[in-house]
């Protein structure tokens, strides 16, 4: 329902800001909230200890043009624009900040289109991820971008983080996918971005500054992605390991094979456990380890690849492995690699780390994720899309212990430094937002921090998508 603005909050609004409020409301009527109890959830993601303060109002759009009325008002009267999605976001990178508009995507979450000829799907950005690839799939395609986050996570998210996956090993992140993009620009103008056709090459690639850009240049308000024929069904190898750097072995081994496997993914023992307390799977095995590879080849080259997988893995000291075909078996194993974050939640506050280093380099950046955890007295469960060196420590806290949280919060910065001293990157797929800002800065060197401010400054002129997010 509308709500009417709170002018007695106590936020320190000015007489402007009421006008402005007021307007907002007459101009976009029941998708504004305004009122403390209803704006609270849309003020931050699920970044632990990203900050965050109540937004001035909430603006649900259910259309390109509420995005345009709401960004054209608040360029007006000089207010800042957080797009949101779901909210799934681990970096802090849709938490509202003083005097700003969260606009909130939700609403716009229908398939506008699915093209089978081109294998093209149009969708608008709160579509749900996993609702996107059911409505593909009944038409025979495959979209394949599958984030842990698959089932609540939406494709303007992704398309704003750039997000990868389970199936990134082998056919990519969200922006191999993106072929067109509607955007609402820092001027308050609707223009598309990219091409319909499998080529297209004219002038510069802006629709790939958006992809990633989390928010910061303007707000996407529709994606045409591609679509793959569905694949064949999957073989499945489960590899049990004693340590976390026998299992970043076998990953290197797997990958210097030569197979392509379509998912590798790390889940250690905590994290089962965790999953097994929360939905009674009977997934908790007698292995520290455990090494999931899939492989989609068809046929003889299916067996020949799923083979060599297990060889790697027995290669690098699994003490258990199996290769299994049965689908029901496969998926609860990666049900589980979906469900660790959110079970491990349930057992305390969780800092969550996103780095990406070389695949040869999994084994020791593991073994150092294990060093720091014992330097700093904290507990790291790990989960990882292994296959890409994308890994994924999970800094587990005790509710209300400061002190074991300001541990967690210099061991999450002592493996960014890590994974950087290995040729690495600060995040994989989670993006920066507000909690990987310290380590993109020690990341980027001078010039290209300034060229990305530069087109900061050419796209958003009067900055007010999403600021002090995403760059530094």
């Amino acid at each position: 329902m509308s709500d009417q603005p709170d002018t007695t909050r106590g936020t320190g609004e000015t007489g402007d800001r009421r006008d402005f409020l007021q307007l907002l409301t007459a101009r976009l009527g029941s998708a504004v909230l305004t009122e403390r109890s209803s704006t609270a959830r849309y003020a931050h993601d699920e970044a632990e200890w990203a900050p965050y303060v109540p937004p001035l109002a909430v603006v649900r759009a259910a259309s390109t043009d509420d995005v345009v009325e709401a960004v054209r008002l608040c360029l007006e009267h000089g207010v800042a624009v957080v797009p949101r999605g779901a909210g799934t976001g681990l970096s802090g990178g849709a938490n509202a900040g003083a005097d700003t508009v969260v606009l909130s995507l939700e609403r716009m979450d229908r398939v506008l289109e699915v093209d089978t000829q081109e294998k093209l799907a149009v969708a608008q950005p709160g579509v749900v991820n996993d609702h996107l690839r059911a409505v593909v799939a009944e038409h025979g395609l495959w979209y394949p971008p599958d984030p842990a986050s698959a089932p609540w996570s939406t494709i303007g998210g992704n398309v704003a983080t750039n997000a990868g996956g389970l199936c990134c090993v082998k056919y990519g992140v969200t922006g191999d996918y993106v072929r067109e993009l509607e955007v609402v620009t820092g001027t308050g103008e609707v223009v598309r971005l990219g091409h319909r056709t499998a080529k297209g090459v004219a002038g510069y690639d802006l629709k790939s500054l958006f992809v990633g850009s989390e928010g910061t240049l303007g707000v996407v308000t529709e994606v045409t992605v591609r679509l793959r024929p569905a694949r064949p069904p999957e073989r499945t190898v489960a590899g049990y390991f004693d340590s976390v750097v026998e299992a970043g072995a076998a990953v290197a081994a797997t990958l210097a094979s030569g197979v392509v496997p379509s998912a590798l993914e790390l889940v250690d023992r905590a994290c089962l456990e965790a999953v097994d307390d929360w939905k009674k799977m009977g997934l908790s095995l007698e292995a520290n380890v455990v090494l999931l590879g899939r492989t989609d080849t068809p046929g003889a080259d299916g067996e020949a690849d799923a083979d060599a997988i297990r060889a790697a893995f027995e290669g690098a000291g699994a003490g258990f492995v199996a290769v299994s075909g049965d689908s029901q078996e496969s998926e609860a194993l990666f049900a589980a690699r979906r469900l660790a974050y959110p079970a491990l939640e349930r057992l305390g506050p969780v800092l969550t780390e996103d780095v990406c280093v070389p695949v040869g380099h999994v084994p020791t950046m593991l073994e150092r994720i294990q060093t720091t955890a014992t330097a700093y007295d904290v507990h790291i469960a790990n989960i990882a899309h292994a296959g890409d060196g994308n890994l994924h420590p999970l800094i587990i806290t005790r509710p209300g212990d400061d002190a074991q949280r300001e541990r967690a919060q210099q061991a999450f910065e002592i493996i960014l430094a890590d994974a950087l001293a290995l040729g690495g990157t600060v995040t994989g797929e989670h993006g920066v937002g507000l909690l990987k800002r310290p380590g993109l800065g020690r990341e980027l060197a001078g010039e290209v921090v300034a060229m990305q401010r530069a087109v900061k400054g050419a796209l958003d002129p009067h900055g007010i998508f999403n600021p002090g997010k995403a760059i530094v």
